[in-house]
């Protein structure tokens, strides 16, 4: 997979209905994904499924796909869901819009791989980590991604490059 900061900046703009389309399948996944972790008790602070597809639209259709994704994902899914609840989405969205960020600068500077995938969710996950803490100055709320998430974490990293590779082609 070449940088995909150069093959998005071309086929998504925010005048493109390609990019809306990109998004809503995204944001689509995003929403799936987490309802089926959220029937397994504590699924969604282990696996942390609201930034799946973030990650993988911000590195296959850059940042403008990954940011409508980023936001909308949250949104649309507390406003059915009610979950995340309204209480956590500040946090939500600085983590989504930090995982759009890290992966636009990840995907600028090296060539796509599974190192450059887990750069870019260690990246968003510190960014992540000290919002979480400047908000409400607790330590272990700000760790929590880790303590309690590492496997969705390994998901992002592991899962995410698979996927990316498999749909590389498209």
């Amino acid at each position: 997979m070449t940088n995909a900061a150069t093959l998005a900046s071309g086929r998504y703009s925010f005048s493109n209905y390609r990019t809306y389309l990109a998004a809503a399948l995204f944001v689509l996944g995003n929403i799936l994904v987490p309802q089926l972790c959220h029937l397994i008790p504590r699924g969604g602070l282990i696996f942390l499924p609201i930034y799946f597809f973030t990650l993988v639209a911000s590195f296959k259709c850059g940042w403008k796909v990954g940011l409508l994704t980023a936001v909308l994902s949250p949104l649309v899914n507390c406003f059915l869901f009610g979950m995340p609840p309204v209480a956590s989405l500040p946090a939500i969205l600085i983590k989504s819009l930090a995982l759009v960020g890290a992966v636009t600068l990840v995907s600028g500077k090296m060539k796509f791989s599974l190192w450059s995938v887990a750069l870019a969710v260690l990246a968003y996950q510190l960014v992540g980590m000290v919002a979480e803490f400047l908000m409400d100055f607790n330590l272990l709320h700000a760790l929590q991604d880790v303590r309690i998430g590492w496997p969705g974490i390994l998901i992002q990293i592991l899962g995410g490059y698979l996927l990316l590779k498999a749909i590389e082609k498209w």
